[in-house]
């Protein structure tokens, strides 16, 4: 008594407490938790067993590492902080020198088995090695997950499109007779400190995240908390890298009713604007899931802008089908333009021939009038000269004005010719192809754009 009387006079002068009693070790003694006694970690830590433990659950979303759109997965970089009472667990800190909280093994005591239902693989973080618990008997664990969960995505406003992924915590065999489960913050306070310590979001925008508690109706169900993480696309990657160019594309297959149908020029260019919407779409079919229940705008968008090229590119076959209908009546006129041409050839070579013709017969007549023998066309013009110029002179008057109107009419023909072709009137079947065109021209592009009205209104709207 008198030793115990020192001490505790002694703590109150100098305001310390002894030291036999001021470790971790004391403490753990007095509780008896050591590794030879595994019963702590073996049940649940209550006196009674009709009386549940209750879980508080607390989770914040530290980053999201993956969205993946084909496998329909969501894999975010969780924090989860589980808190609950073992009943075996209390101590005055006054007789430990204050000391009111102490951290242990993660295996030294029993802890709830929550489990996430979304879960396909196993958590890549390292578990967390240990736990704390204080002088009350309030036990909390704070783990870091790597989830690789299932989540079922909405991708028909696919580029514009929001997800909802839920992570819904549960026991693995406990039902509400032992473990009740139960959310230590609401939605807006996990949203608010999930977007302070959030370090990356992928391509994702982080909106908010909801927390709802199911609580059991019967004794043999089980209690949920869910999780409903939700998030909006960053989409200009995609309206850049490919809205734009499917766009561009069509521009160019409207452009191309500037080139001219006689030629293939037209048709290969189509083509190419064709196949390469095709490419586009290859590289679509890639990232959307292939289990979705409708439709994505996003396909249609490429699919309608497919039927509108191909139905350009039929178009143009067919003006170019009426227009070579129409090519063998030219080839007549071009027969029949070569013919005139021959025949006036022939028309010049015969008058050049009766004036060379008549230009001999003269001279004949001048040499027998004379009657001198003709031998040299020096000794015949100088006879011409001597005997009968007035008559020579009006003889090449005549053929100088012939040869002035040959010229004459051949320069008239060619006149004649020119102004035929240039005002050669197409044939029926060349008219009708360019009113098919002229008419599909304003229907493709009304058709147009009424489709790309309603594809961008849905895309607004949903």
């Amino acid at each position: 008594m008198i030793q115990i009387g020192f001490l505790f006079l002694l703590f109150l002068t100098d305001g310390v407490f002894p030291e036999e009693n001021c470790s971790y070790h004391d403490v753990l003694s007095y509780l008896n938790l050591t590794k030879k006694n595994e019963l702590f970690s073996m049940t649940r830590p209550v006196r009674n067993y009709k009386r549940p433990t209750y879980v508080s659950l607390e989770v914040l979303l530290y980053a999201i590492l993956d969205v993946v759109e084909k496998e329909q997965k969501f894999i975010p970089y969780v924090w989860t902080v589980m808190r609950w009472h073992n009943e075996y667990i209390s101590w005055d800190p006054n007789d430990f020198c204050g000391i009111d909280n102490i951290s242990l093994p993660a295996d030294t005591l029993w802890k709830p088995d929550l489990t996430i239902e979304e879960m396909t693989e196993k958590d890549k973080a390292p578990p967390s090695l240990y736990l704390s618990i204080n002088n009350k008997g309030e036990v909390e664990v704070q783990d870091d997950m790597v989830l690789v969960s299932s989540c079922r995505m909405h991708i028909y406003n696919f580029p514009f499109d929001i997800q909802k992924c839920n992570l819904t915590f549960k026991s693995v065999i406990h039902t509400v007779k032992n473990i009740r489960l139960q959310a230590s913050d609401n939605s807006s306070e996990a949203t608010e400190w999930s977007r302070e310590v959030m370090r990356t979001q992928y391509e994702w925008l982080f909106l908010n995240m909801a927390v709802t508690t199911i609580n059991a109706t019967d004794m043999i169900s089980q209690d949920f908390i869910v999780y409903t993480i939700t998030m909006k696309r960053r989409s200009i990657l995609y309206i850049v890298n490919f809205l734009l160019p499917v766009m561009f594309f069509l521009c160019l297959d409207l452009a191309s009713f500037m080139i001219s149908d006689s030629g293939g020029e037209k048709l290969s260019f189509q083509v190419t604007v064709l196949l390469a919407v095709t490419v586009l779409q290859l590289i679509l079919n890639e990232i959307l899931p292939a289990s979705s229940n409708r439709i994505p705008l996003i396909a249609l968008y490429c699919i309608g802008i497919f039927a509108l090229m191909l139905l350009s590119l039929l178009e143009t076959i067919v003006v170019m089908y009426l227009m070579e209908k129409d090519y063998p009546s030219q080839d007549n006129t071009s027969d029949r333009d070569q013919s005139l041409s021959e025949e006036c050839n022939k028309d010049r070579k015969v008058n050049f021939h009766n004036h060379h013709t008549d230009m001999n017969q003269w001279t004949q007549r001048a040499c027998i009038h004379d009657g001198s023998s003709c031998e040299t066309p020096s000794e015949l013009q100088a006879m011409a000269k001597e005997g009968s110029s007035s008559k020579l002179m009006e003889e090449f008057h005549v053929l100088e004005k012939l040869s002035e109107e040959l010229r004459e009419i051949e320069k008239t023909l060619s006149l004649l010719l020119k102004n035929m072709k240039k005002e050669e009137k197409p044939g029926y079947w060349t008219k009708v192809a360019k009113i098919v065109n002229r008419v599909f021209f304003i229907f493709y592009v009304t058709v147009v754009t009424l489709f790309l009205i309603v594809i961008f209104y849905k895309w607004n709207s949903a």
